[in-house]
């Protein structure tokens, strides 16, 4: 490797050593992992360095945590396990996180290399198991390579289209000492330059669409591009619409945002999307939840598709014109080509901004009107009410995920985190306790379903030790509700296996040393939520709401915004 940088000082050391040094060397704080017999050595090492680690209870746990951290601060989590069923326990969480493209760095532990193929206790070819899952796996088998495949690692994961990378490290690497190697630091590879005539051709389009729609993905979030999408929607005058993890790209309170379409979006987006005549699309991959049936998606629409990963252009939608860029550096680039608008396009933009306005009003008018009963609507205002501006909001996955991303007001940059590809129940608590250590200070708070809640609850142990100042509201049921209402429209009612029982949250939650409430129809539901906020430390809020509530609307899968299941249709 040619030496680009300045050498770091070089001592003998261990492995083990190596591994924290090449951890702080990349400026990592905090790490999630639970020790184990091939993962012994670094933990032994560790209390020498400067990294604070986070005991979970669960390894699933410690990579939705590392994800939390990196969604919310925008650097790399960093999770950690042994071999065997500690680096399988990781996997759901590093899956989720690749489908997200959020960057991770996972550590495991490998039984020693002359035990290795021999099916040794505790071995597994996490190499073979997590590739699919994950940009990039390494397996370690000399110490001298230790530090540099780690900050390599870190690399690959930030790069390019972020993602999380695993490093197996056999345990005897990690107790041998190191000899020399190429220690230096790593230069970030710089963008690779974008085709001016693309920039020209999708300005082009922007200025002579007469029905144009934005759509903001969470590659706008991701690069940092929330300046430049404004200023793109400002100077066009076209409405902005964002995915489900693109929620939180631009203040939900800015007379352009419209909403955000797809199976559980707003019916009105879904229409005008149906309806324009060019669809920009920006760090976002055509979602089969946003777009449905992709044949009859957006029919009217010439479509400018800006994504980070090359192989993302025309996977799903054939793009009239293709940018594969950073978003940022995209939107900027569309800027300075663009060409002041003529009047008369304003005037049509106007028009259609007004046309959209007037198809929301109805759905409006009824989500008042629900807002004043007991119920999720309600209960989400309450948190935002009591928690101010400055919240950030981790859902878990199911009908309160659907509420929170249409209901919850998101005025706030990166304030929305949820997982979104994979669908991961038992995200929301542990990536919560990531976005409360990386973001110190700031009101966090979980909307989960009794189902998912469950699935992960082990963590308000940590919670309670770390002293986290978590509010969780949980939205119970009895039902895994999703299952539910699919079951409910498709499958005749027949409720196979979606009745959950669990326990007294508000008891469950005094058995761990934190506050528990109960609340019920009847109850005020905004003091409870108050009295939340205002306690120190984690609180539980259990909301019972109504067991067969629906989300909607509804696009059943494949299908089409002519399939639309509207509230006034089901009942």
């Amino acid at each position: 490797m040619e030496n680009t940088a300045h050498q770091i000082e070089y001592r003998p050391r261990t492995g083990s050593e190596a591994m924290c040094e090449a951890l702080l060397d990349e400026g990592v704080e905090h790490l999630f992992g639970y020790p184990g017999g091939a993962i012994m050595p670094f933990y032994d090492a560790l209390p020498e360095y400067p990294l604070r680690h986070v005991l979970v209870r669960h390894e699933q746990a410690a990579a939705h945590a590392a994800d939390g951290y990196a969604r919310a601060t925008g650097r790399v989590g960093v999770c950690v396990a042994t071999s065997g069923p500690g680096a399988t326990n990781l996997v759901t969480g590093l899956a989720t996180a690749q489908m997200d493209s959020v960057p991770v760095v996972a550590i495991t532990g490998q039984v020693g290399r002359g035990a290795m193929g021999k099916d040794s206790f505790q071995e597994t070819n996490v190499m073979g198991m997590a590739m699919p899952f994950t940009k990039h796996c390494f397996l370690v088998e000399e110490p001298e390579e230790l530090y540099e495949t780690i900050r390599r690692a870190f690399a690959i994961a930030r790069s390019g289209r972020p993602g999380p990378v695993l490093v197996d490290v056999p345990k005897d690497v990690q107790l041998a000492t190191c000899g020399g190697g190429n220690w230096y630091r790593r230069l970030r590879e710089a963008p690779p330059p974008i085709t001016e005539p693309a920039l020209e051709a999708a300005a082009l389009l922007l200025r002579n669409a007469r029905r144009p729609i934005i759509l903001a993905g969470h590659g706008v979030i991701l690069s940092g591009a929330e300046r430049e999408l404004m200023l793109l929607a400002e100077r066009t005058g076209a409405p902005v619409v964002t995915t489900l993890l693109g929620i939180s790209a631009i203040p939900e309170d800015h007379p352009l945002y419209i909403g955000w379409p797809g199976m559980h979006g707003a019916a009105s987006v879904n229409r005008a999307i149906d309806r324009a005549d060019l669809l920009f699309a920006v760090g976002m991959r055509f979602d089969d939840r946003i777009t449905g049936d992709p044949k009859r998606f957006a029919p009217n629409a010439k479509v400018v598709h800006v994504d980070i990963d090359p192989s993302e252009m025309g996977k799903v939608i054939r793009p009239t014109v293709g940018i594969t860029a950073d978003a940022k550096l995209a939107l900027r680039g569309v800027l300075s080509h663009l060409r002041e608008i003529p009047d008369e396009r304003f005037r049509e933009r106007a028009r259609w901004r007004e046309e959209i306005e007037e198809s929301q009003r109805p759905e409006r008018a009824r989500e008042e009107e629900a807002s004043e009963k007991f119920g999720p609507i309600r209960i989400l205002r309450a948190i935002k009410r009591a928690a101010g501006e400055e919240v950030r909001l981790v859902t878990d996955v199911g009908q309160h995920q659907m509420w929170a991303a249409r209901f919850f007001e998101f005025t706030r940059h990166n304030s929305h985190i949820t997982s979104g590809g994979l669908g991961t129940m038992g995200f929301a608590l542990p990536a919560a306790m990531g976005v409360a250590l990386g973001c110190p200070g700031e009101p966090v708070w979980v909307v989960a379903g009794d189902g998912g809640f469950q699935m992960n609850l082990q963590e308000l142990a940590t919670i309670r030790d770390l002293g986290l100042d978590i509010k969780v509201a949980i939205m119970n049921n009895g039902y895994l509700g999703m299952v539910r209402q699919w079951q409910e429209f498709f499958h005749d009612r027949r409720y196979s296996e979606t009745p959950i029982t669990g326990p007294d949250y508000e008891h469950l939650a005094r058995a761990y040393g934190i506050a528990g409430r109960t609340v019920r129809e009847g109850d005020d539901v905004e003091e409870a939520v108050r009295w939340a906020q205002e306690q120190e430390g984690c609180v539980v809020l259990d909301f019972h709401i109504d067991p067969e509530a629906n989300v909607y609307p509804m696009i059943p899968a494949g299908m089409s915004v002519a399939e639309m299941i509207e509230e006034d249709d089901a009942s």
